[in-house]
């Protein structure tokens, strides 16, 4: 054994806490972390902040249940207390924050928007840019880290090594999606650059997370009706174990293309999302693809949102983050194992977001049925039965 690691002294790694020797490496006899060894580049230097106005600019109203959910993010924060944004998907969970980091910029404090994909990041910067139009809102993530200090830092999950115990509110969105969902390096530099409280959000958080939240100072909130209260679309399964599956879809987006809706076909390969792509081109112009070793993927995405293409065949890089008026969505192959429960309930939420397009399409074809795929029909039918609740309280005029 190497005369270092003898040393009684133990290394803690000062970016995710390791402590593990087996991850311990030394060069010229200095410690150094294995397990985020790639997590290096520019940290954050503490300066003081101070408070800011920062006028929220909304072009509509939060549903009651939104903005009870709002109100109630702002008392725990003050109070010290953690939240877990328990929400279906379509919900408006990135509006319901609003108030919570108003306060806290309004106070002088740090504040982060955090996701853990890159184009959900450039997305949500956008967003929350124009609501905060009068705040210096920067985005941090891979290649983009030019400006790394602002009142609202929105940032991937990879970034949080730069900002060592420097944030006192930090929202983490979409806590179940990779990369961070079962990474302790992510999760560890998260916890490290925190000093104060933190609002975790998922429509389908792990037993873990929640868990996480029944301790002191934690509480779980639950909303279980979208924004513009409506259902979230059922989908409806095609089975069928032949290579008949591809005549399905290609009748299946026909159907969707003549009622001119805009479709997103989700597949589970980069490979299968060319070779679809191929044989619906056949078939039907103005289509494109879209995967993670695609470039240009935010210019496609543009241009779908403008009407240039009608479809996009893609993989679960638009899974999350992504908002289209009226959008149809198909999942090819929705048997296969990256499918599971929490993967199908978001690509199905994909549909019916917006409040004057509320309902939509959404069909799995599958060469098998899947207890992931009946398990997350039935969630969605679960959270549905919340509107159900709500319409038979007599408080009917809410939807009109």
């Amino acid at each position: 054994m190497n005369n270092n690691q003898e040393s009684n002294q133990i290394y803690i790694c000062p970016i995710c806490g390791n402590t593990d020797i087996h991850s311990i490496g030394y060069l010229n006899g200095k410690p150094y972390c294995r397990r985020c060894i790639s997590f290096k580049g520019e940290e954050v230097k503490h300066k003081p902040s101070y408070p800011k106005k920062a006028p929220i600019h909304l072009s509509y109203e939060l549903s009651l249940e939104q903005k009870e959910l709002s109100d109630k993010l702002v008392e725990n924060y003050k109070k010290g207390i953690d939240s877990l944004v328990y929400a279906v998907t379509g919900s408006g969970k990135t509006e319901i924050t609003l108030q919570v980091l108003q306060y806290a910029i309004n106070c002088g404090e740090r504040v982060a928007f955090a996701v853990p994909r890159r184009d959900v990041v450039i997305e949500l910067h956008s967003r929350l840019s124009n609501i905060f139009k009068e705040n210096k809102v920067i985005s941090v993530y891979g290649g983009h880290h030019q400006d790394v200090d602002g009142d609202l830092v929105v940032l991937t999950t990879h970034q949080f090594f730069r900002y060592q115990n420097y944030f006192s509110l930090i929202i983490l969105d979409e806590i179940d999606a990779f990369p961070f969902k079962g990474d302790e390096v992510l999760r560890k530099m998260f916890f490290n650059s925190l000093i104060g409280n933190y609002i975790m959000m998922s429509a389908t958080p792990t037993k873990e997370a929640i868990e996480l939240f029944k301790g002191k100072n934690k509480e779980i909130l639950r909303l279980d009706i979208r924004f513009h209260h409506h259902a979230i679309p059922v989908p409806r399964f095609y089975i069928n174990r032949s290579f008949f599956r591809y005549f399905i879809l290609i009748k299946e987006v026909g159907k969707i293309l003549k009622h001119k809706k805009q479709l997103f076909i989700f597949v589970p390969t980069i490979e299968e999302a060319d070779i679809v792509f191929i044989l619906l081109s056949i078939f039907y112009r103005k289509g494109h693809s879209l995967h993670s070793q695609k470039n240009e993927r935010n210019k496609i995405i543009s241009d779908f949102r403008r009407g240039i293409y009608r479809f996009l065949v893609t993989t679960s890089v638009l899974e999350r983050g992504v908002t289209v008026k009226d959008l149809q969505v198909i999942v090819f192959n929705a048997h296969h194992v990256i499918y599971d429960k929490g993967t199908l309930i978001q690509i199905s939420g994909r549909a019916g977001r917006k409040a004057d397009a509320p309902r939509g399409e959404v069909i799995f074809i599958a060469k098998r049925k899947t207890n992931e795929m009946v398990e997350a029909r039935s969630s969605i039918i679960n959270s549905n039965k919340a509107l159900q609740d709500l319409l038979s309280r007599d408080q009917w005029w809410l939807i009109l």
